[in-house]
């Protein structure tokens, strides 16, 4: 069972000093144990849904939208200069304004998808920051996994994947394909970008429906909902998170000492499964629950396991 979804008691636009205004909100009790939310995308933004994996009498819940999204300034729906500044790197020094704005000295990590990759980036630069983390549909948004999403998953989709590349000039179709599509979501032409973010959003939900017609996702109906969120994920996944490729892995050893909880449906497809297998047999303290049924998105028995997680480390103290 998850909670009832209440409102923030808290919020405001944190300035980062360098052309962006980041929105913040604070959930549950002041009092609680500090908990920062890491949505996914990039570019998904910090909805109300986030709220109900936490009890509100017990967690001080901290979400943000990232640069470039949701109601932070500027936005790249409709302003390119939400692309710059805009970095893994950056991300993680608003996180840390973040926590320096609440005088949190250290806090949970709860994130999915993109926000996963956010979250161990964040854990392995600052360990002494983080109490636990809780992460799931864990991605490290490496070289191979963005290949694995797109021309992998092309060899199963091959109808849906040459409606996408037939939007990207043909001497880019067999190279970096977000790469190919974050120049035509900056094109000066609106045509060309609707046409390239269509094209993105509509692969994104071919791999998120494993079986049956193709569910659309309603966030991105809106044109330019549609656009800035293209823009934004192609433009992380285009550069491999802005990092290196050992970023994450080459540094599991800072935060050896963390307890971990990382979850993954067998069936998700938007990435493989032994990135995550490979990052929790480095860690001594981390559990990994595979849910067989499962694919991307927060099916209920993934959303039952992280509540009950969320439960049991409620109790857990953060000196």
């Amino acid at each position: 069972m998850s909670y009832p979804i209440g409102e923030p008691h808290d919020a405001g636009m944190m300035a980062t000093g360098d052309g962006h205004r980041v929105y913040w909100e604070a959930y549950g009790s002041p009092d609680g144990k500090p908990a920062l939310v890491l949505h996914g995308g990039p570019g998904s933004g910090a909805s109300p849904w986030w709220r109900q994996f936490f009890d509100p009498s017990r967690y001080r819940v901290v979400m943000f939208d990232q640069r470039g999204c949701g109601r932070s300034t500027p936005n790249a729906r409709d302003d390119l200069a939400a692309l710059e500044n805009n970095t893994t790197a950056h991300l993680i020094a608003d996180i840390e304004a973040l926590r320096d704005l609440f005088g949190i000295d250290r806090w949970l990590l709860f994130g999915a998808s993109w926000g996963s990759t956010l979250g161990l980036s964040y854990a392995v630069q600052h360990p002494d920051r983080v109490s636990e983390l809780v992460l799931w549909a864990l991605v490290t948004t490496r070289a191979r996994e963005v290949h694995w999403l797109t021309h992998v998953m092309g060899e199963i989709y091959p109808r849906e994947f040459d409606e996408l590349l037939s939007v990207i000039p043909p001497e880019s179709r067999s190279g970096n394909i977000p790469m190919a599509l974050s120049v035509l979501l900056r094109s000066p032409d609106a045509g060309v970008r609707d046409r390239a973010a269509r094209a993105w959003c509509a692969w994104e939900d071919r791999i998120a429906t494993l079986s049956g017609p193709v569910v659309p996702s309603q966030q991105w109906q809106e044109p330019s909902a549609r656009l800035g969120f293209a823009r934004l994920v192609t433009h992380y996944f285009g550069h491999h998170a802005f990092q290196a490729d050992d970023a994450i892995t080459a540094n599991l050893d800072r935060i050896r000492g963390i307890p971990a909880y990382f979850l993954r449906g067998r069936l998700d497809i938007a990435s493989p499964l032994r990135p995550a297998y490979e990052i929790a047999q480095h860690l001594p303290q981390a559990t990994l629950e595979i849910v067989e049924a499962d694919a991307h998105g927060a099916g209920d028995d993934t959303l039952e396991r992280l509540v009950r997680v969320l439960d049991t480390l409620s109790n857990a103290t953060t000196p």
